[in-house]
């Protein structure tokens, strides 16, 4: 047995749709208590059980009385690395936080809000992919009491058709769904529109022109985030806060020194870490203080599962400052099952934080079997 009391690690993979699964790893102690984290990652679950592989015997000599200390010591090789190095520090937090009988924003230093400010992704909610279908997606979450909404309409976009000259042909039919959505949620509602890295400068700078006109709240990752591409982003920053528009990015930072050379050039307005990339919720916790002395806002990716949603709440809430963060809507019915029922409810657009001790959600030990893509990977300790 570990000096910790750790006796063994467990992976799941969980389907949800044609789209997407969720990972999730579970930590147990001695006494059968159970830490969760998530490491989702769509299209990269061989390599998220190839990661925990390489984690799993140092991991397992850790103490949850230092919970912070697994996640520091190790600089994650790639994405799936540092996803797994995030779900295994969420998941020892977890049980630090259980153990001393604490909510986890209280074990991260205390609770600066009690509620964290929501907004609705509706982009994997919509299936059928008309200007009619987010416009009905949109609805929806505005029936459940959203304000603010995001989207990623540009399917047809890529940067290799934007290198021909026919990206602004391209995006036309994503404006066309921008301005169903639009319509739907009337103009008083925020609306984000995120380009998952598909345009080049110039055809950036002509969405720029075209969102200015449906009152985009912010344009999300427009070019690929590469060093190359930081002078390109301050000048898209530019023209967009001349027409009254947001930059937002970095949903795939690790650790806050990927993010420092776009905070020091002025890339973005807002920062969107993700708690299942950025290589632990310390690192999350000093990422939003140096973005706060950059004077830039702190709202952090979360199209994820119930564990990667509580944790985001949890650390949310014990940031100075904060700004809101994502929800993937109305995906999957699992989003609430799969945690016991135990996800706070959301109302008109905000969700209070989990009540309980840890992370304050339980994963269902029979939906994951009953969900599972794969067989249950388990490390025990020695």
């Amino acid at each position: 047995m570990s000096n910790a009391g750790l006796r063994r690690m467990a992976l799941h993979q969980v389907v949800i749709s044609p789209k997407t699964r969720w990972v999730f790893m579970q930590v147990e102690d001695a006494e059968g208590r159970r830490g969760s984290g998530e490491a989702s990652l769509n299209g990269k679950e061989s390599a998220l059980a190839e990661a925990a592989d390489r984690l799993a015997a140092h991991a397992l000599q850790c103490s949850t009385a230092a919970p912070a200390v697994f996640a520091a010591a190790i600089q994650p090789r790639d994405l799936a690395e540092a996803a797994m190095v995030s779900a295994i520090d969420q998941a020892l937090w977890d049980l630090h936080a259980q153990k001393a009988g604490l909510r986890l924003v209280d074990a991260l230093g205390g609770a600066r809000r009690e509620s964290i400010t929501l907004y609705a992704n509706i982009n994997r909610r919509t299936v059928e992919r008309s200007p009619q279908g987010f416009a009905q997606s949109a609805r929806a979450a505005r029936d459940a009491g959203f304000c603010a909404f995001k989207m990623a309409p540009f399917d047809e976009v890529d940067v290799a058709l934007c290198k021909r000259g026919g990206g602004a042909a391209a995006m036309q039919a994503g404006l066309a769904r921008v301005a169903a959505v639009r319509a739907q949620i009337g103009p008083a509602c925020r609306l984000m529109v995120d380009c998952h890295w598909r345009f080049d400068e110039a055809t950036a700078a002509r969405l720029i022109d075209a969102a200015a006109e449906f009152g985009v709240y912010w344009i999300e990752c427009p070019l690929p985030e590469i060093a190359a591409h930081i002078a390109a982003l301050v000048r898209l920053r530019g023209l967009a806060n001349a027409r009254g528009i947001r930059l937002a990015g970095m949903e795939q930072g690790i650790g806050f020194d990927a993010f420092r050379p776009y905070c020091e050039a002025g890339a973005y307005d807002v920062m969107m870490p993700d708690v299942k990339y950025i290589g632990g919720l310390a690192e999350m916790l000093r990422a939003a203080a140096a973005f706060a002395g950059y004077g830039v806002a702190m709202s952090p990716h979360n199209p994820s599962g119930p564990i990667a949603h509580a944790a985001s709440l949890q650390v949310g809430a014990a940031m100075e400052s904060f700004d809101t963060l994502e929800l993937q809507f109305d995906e999957s019915p699992l989003f609430d099952t799969l945690a016991g029922g135990e996800v706070p409810v959301r109302v008109a657009g905000s969700s209070a934080l989990p009540a309980a001790p840890g992370l304050g959600v339980r994963l269902d030990q029979r939906l994951l079997g009953l969900h599972a893509d794969c067989a249950v990977r388990v490390w025990a300790a020695s």
